[in-house]
């Protein structure tokens, strides 16, 4: 027998080959896609990733004979000097510590190296990612559908045929027509063998007639109708789900140079991906600032370029008019992410810190401060007039956290720890 497979396979007749090589290699490509995080340069957030696995490590188990035991009666073709049955010695076993040996011309293929897609790559990064304290609050009046039982129905696929609900309906059906049980015929033929020893001819042409009328009874009504057959039913029924939202500050000073707002957009780019990817009710507020703060769309807060003096608690200020609008605590979870380089008026700073402390982080489920800007500007006393005073907010505040970025490979290993399901640190 042959079995042609002609099933459809978008993007590639290797489609499934690729996606159970994925699965068998899904601890390889995970630390493989760790290690590429840490160099990774981002473009646009989104793109693909060459990924370089060990071979050794995508070899799979065999059996071999025992070179010591056994016997192998076969001859090779071309073969001239032996004959079947002859006896060859086999040769010995090589000494040493063990390994194979070397190509003879001295060149080999240490690892394998292949190209995850976007898709692939965005999967694997974003998989054991979560907003973190997500709690059921009120339930969202606008629900997500899921699949669940909605009972039986008479048709549908095989795979989906319940055996117990139509065996059920088949003994019903039987019982209620009176359809004869084997036990039943198996007693009636040692009644009729009994009366056929005896020589009662009248009682043996009775059993005879029971017997055969019990039969036709029996071929007439089936063990297993169509009627009988139930198949279960799913239905997608809409779900309440747990309201959040998440809001995005960015500081667009002229203090933020052209390529520290390119580092905090590519953050703000990667959250977006991860929200949108993940959790499809959840809201998303932009919040540009400069001495002034407004909520603007994501086509403005991406690519705006108002600029001005910088007041921090302008934006802090937005947010917490914003939840108080429009999305009060008792109803939803509440996240906000921001991005500055840390420069702030002195005075401005006492208004920021009362503002985090009293009002909004105890509103919020997780805040996360993402400062960006040179390498040189990051230890000691140098750090920020922003950073010095988050900092004092650190012991207080368990769901709060501070990440510095310098370059844009930074923002990858910077995301994955201020977003890990598990070990999160501030």
């Amino acid at each position: 027998m042959h079995i042609v497979d002609r099933r459809l396979n978008p993007k590639g007749k290797s489609l499934g080959n690729r996606q159970r090589f994925l699965r068998r290699a899904k601890a390889h490509i995970r630390d493989a896609v760790s290690d590429a995080l840490k160099r990774r340069k981002i473009s646009e957030v989104e793109g693909s990733e060459n990924i370089s696995i060990r071979s050794k490590d995508l070899k799979e188990p065999s059996f071999g004979h025992d070179r010591e035991v056994g016997r192998r009666d076969f001859v090779l073709p071309g073969n001239t000097d032996y004959r079947p049955g002859d006896q060859i010695l086999k040769p010995p076993l090589s000494s040493g510590d063990g390994g194979s040996d070397g190509s003879p011309d001295g060149e080999g293929d240490d690892a394998f190296v292949f190209t995850l897609t976007k898709e692939e790559f965005l999967e694997v990064f974003f998989e054991d990612l979560e907003l973190p304290n997500m709690a059921k609050q009120k339930l969202k009046k606008t629900a997500s559908p899921i699949r669940t039982r909605a009972g039986y129905s008479v048709d549908g696929p095989p795979a989906k045929l319940n055996k117990v609900q139509t065996m059920r309906k088949s003994l019903a059906r039987r019982i209620a027509l009176a359809r004869p049980k084997q036990a039943e015929l198996d007693e009636l033929r040692a009644e009729l063998e009994v009366a056929e020893e005896a020589g009662e001819d009248k009682r043996v042409a009775k059993l005879k007639t029971e017997l055969e009328s019990r039969l036709t009874r029996m071929r007439a009504i089936a063990f297993i109708d169509p009627i009988d057959i139930r198949y279960n039913r799913h239905e997608r029924l809409p779900t309440p789900t747990a309201q959040a939202v998440m809001f995005c500050l960015m500081d667009a000073s002229a203090s933020m140079t052209e390529q520290l707002k390119d580092l905090a957009k590519r953050f703000f780019m990667l959250l977006h991906v991860f929200l949108t990817r993940h959790y499809r009710e959840v809201d998303v507020v932009f919040i540009r600032h400069t001495s002034s703060a407004a909520e603007v769309d994501e086509e403005a807060f991406f690519h705006g370029r108002a600029t001005g003096g910088t007041v921090v608690s302008s934006a802090l200020e937005e947010m917490l008019k914003i939840v108080r609008e429009r999305y009060p605590v008792d109803d939803w979870n509440i996240y906000a992410a921001q991005a500055s380089d840390g420069h702030n008026f002195r005075d401005d700073m006492d208004a920021c810190l009362k503002l985090l402390d009293k009002d909004i982080l105890p509103l919020c489920q997780y805040y996360a401060y993402i400062e960006v800007g040179d390498e040189a500007y990051s230890t000691g006393a140098s750090n920020s007039l922003v950073w010095a005073g988050y900092e004092r907010l650190l012991d207080l505040h368990s769901h709060f956290a501070l990440r510095q970025v310098f370059e844009p490979g930074d923002i990858f290993p910077v995301f994955h720890d201020l977003f890990a399901a598990s070990g999160r640190s501030g």
